[in-house]
């Protein structure tokens, strides 16, 4: 217990830290006494309220979506290799955030949550497929069977993501900019719209933090322990796609924080689902938020991309991993 109770002090610390500093540094120092008393620097504390919070609040929740729907991918896969993007779903939620841009679809209903709601849709539809024609392929459904499906799948969708560019007019800039992958200029609307599927899509992954220790030991298995696998596959699979969902239709595809997150996490403080579920979450946050500030710091004024940042992290990690795993000593999920 008192090794969890560290795990939460040291990352909700590591998290406040990153916030802070997200929101004070930057092409303009805020002050922390824009906190109570905004007369002390006005234009700091209308970029505080207005720009920086709103962005590093949203960089910190498209972040801990990524990790924890990558730690339960993981776990429900057996396998820390994982994640939303190696797995084709946010291409599919790509798909869907652009077709809703292109088409210039809305709802009534819906109103500002249309947006995610179609990609939550692709992802859903991506994870299905994707799964599906993988176990037609291979019934055991090896992880390297999972992946090179979904790296098919990823290569199509990307085409007509490509096809959708190429006949586009007006919308060419703000598809480009979902590509690339940015928490820029988003502002508080966009936080608004992505919170309800966030804890939606948490609350399904936290019901299931038993089932996913107990899947760790095989199907058959979980089965005989009184788990319903079918009931639990179909919660892990919908929340961690409409989470990822919801993530790419404010920020863009970005990549390997699902994986990076929740392996660092299990490495650290153990493969308990009860608490690798929050811990990554948390951790989450913190690590795209400190990539969104050095993003956007390292190379003033002009910034990068945040999906750039998260590749150069994620993929020597997953290099790592693969060849880990390889070699006969992979660590196991």
């Amino acid at each position: 217990m008192k090794k969890i109770a560290t795990a939460y002090v040291l990352t909700c610390t590591l998290l406040i830290i990153s916030i802070w500093c997200g929101v004070a540094i930057g092409s303009v120092h805020i002050p922390i006494e824009v906190l109570w008393n905004q007369s002390v620097d006005e234009t700091a504390a209308n970029i505080f309220w207005k720009i920086r919070l709103p962005r590093v609040l949203l960089a910190g929740i498209v972040g801990a979506s990524l990790a924890i729907a990558g730690a339960a991918f993981q776990g429900l896969l057996k396998n820390p290799l994982a994640d939303p993007y190696t797995l084709g779903i946010s291409s599919g939620a790509s798909v869907g955030a652009v077709m809703t841009i292109f088409f210039n679809i809305s709802i009534p209903v819906v109103g500002l949550y249309a947006l995610p709601t179609f990609s939550m849709i692709g992802a859903i539809i991506t994870m299905v497929i994707v799964m599906s024609f993988a176990r037609v392929v291979d019934r055991s459904l090896k992880m390297e069977t999972l992946i090179l499906t979904g790296v098919i799948f990823s290569s199509f969708l990307g085409s007509l993501i490509s096809l959708m560019i190429a006949l586009s007019g007006e919308e060419l800039r703000q598809v480009i900019g979902w590509l690339l992958g940015s928490v820029s200029m988003r502002g508080w609307p966009y936080v608004q719209m992505i919170i309800p599927f966030v804890i939606v899509g948490s609350l399904m992954l936290w019901t299931q933090r038993r089932e996913l220790n107990v899947l760790l030991y095989g199907e058959e298995r979980a089965k005989h322990l009184g788990v319903n696998v079918k009931k639990s596959k179909y919660l892990i699979l919908v929340g961690g796609s409409m989470l990822t969902g919801a993530a790419v239709a404010v920020s863009g595809t970005i990549g390997f924080v699902g994986l990076v997150v929740p392996h660092m996490t299990r490495m650290i403080w153990g493969s308990d689902h009860r608490h690798l579920l929050p811990l990554s979450f948390f951790n989450g946050a913190t690590l795209l938020i400190i990539c969104d500030l050095v993003a956007r710091t390292i190379i003033l004024p002009r910034e990068l991309p945040i999906g750039v940042i998260t590749a150069f992290i994620g993929a020597p990690v997953f290099s790592y991993i693969f060849y880990k795993q390889r070699r006969g000593k992979g660590v196991r999920a």
